[in-house]
């Protein structure tokens, strides 16, 4: 049975409406879709590309190991309202 990986796809939708995906822990894993569910159906598509990438190019995995040897992880988005000075 495969492994299942689960990604971190950072989402965001630009001035034209559409929505563009990234995944930070794959090195230029980007995609986008006109929907929201087009956007990640489209990430997993790029996912799965760059994990093939992974098993070709020693450079490619080079550079998303050190990605995952970072102690930093994403923990979510927050609005922080300030006043305006």
């Amino acid at each position: 049975m495969a492994k299942i990986m689960d990604f971190k796809v950072l989402i965001k939708q630009d001035e034209d409406g559409v929505f563009v995906a990234s995944v930070p822990s794959l090195p230029g894993c980007h995609t986008q879709g006109k929907t929201y569910e087009e956007a990640i159906k489209n990430a997993k598509e790029a996912i799965e590309l760059c994990l093939v990438e992974i098993q070709k190019n020693p450079q490619y995995r080079k550079k998303v190991n050190e990605i995952s040897k970072q102690k930093d992880s994403f923990v979510g988005i927050a609005n922080v309202p300030v006043k305006e000075i």
